[in-house]
């Protein structure tokens, strides 16, 4: 079973960037779109970007369109999210999983926590 570990969460100020990294055990990391997700509290978990397996094509929530980027290093196992221009309402627990053959994303990491402060 995949194993995912999310890092690189914090407290940043309003405006400020962080870039979170999510490695992946296993050989097969290189064949699945891997995406991010975010749960704020009292909310529902909620889609902010997806990559597909070779990178070369990316989708985001219209929320984070244009201050945040997905890319991946199938190499190192890894898929990044770099943010940029945080507001306080991206606040949440951010999730990558891995989507399968049939579109479900079927493994989740622990969540890292971010924090922007107003």
């Amino acid at each position: 079973q995949v194993q995912l570990v999310e890092s690189g969460g914090g407290l940043v100020q309003a405006g400020g960037s962080l870039r979170l990294s999510c490695a992946a055990s296993g050989r097969t990391f290189s064949t699945y779109v891997m995406g991010w997700f975010r749960q704020a509290p009292g909310k529902e978990r909620e889609f902010v970007s997806s990559i597909s397996s070779s990178g070369g094509s990316t989708a985001y929530a219209s929320s984070v369109k244009g201050r945040f980027t997905i890319s991946r290093d199938n190499a190192k196992n890894t898929v990044y999210l770099q943010m940029n221009s945080l507001k306080p309402e991206d606040t949440a627990v951010y999730y990558c999983a891995r989507r399968n053959q049939i579109g479900q994303y079927d493994a989740w990491g622990q969540g890292t926590q971010v924090t922007v402060s107003s």
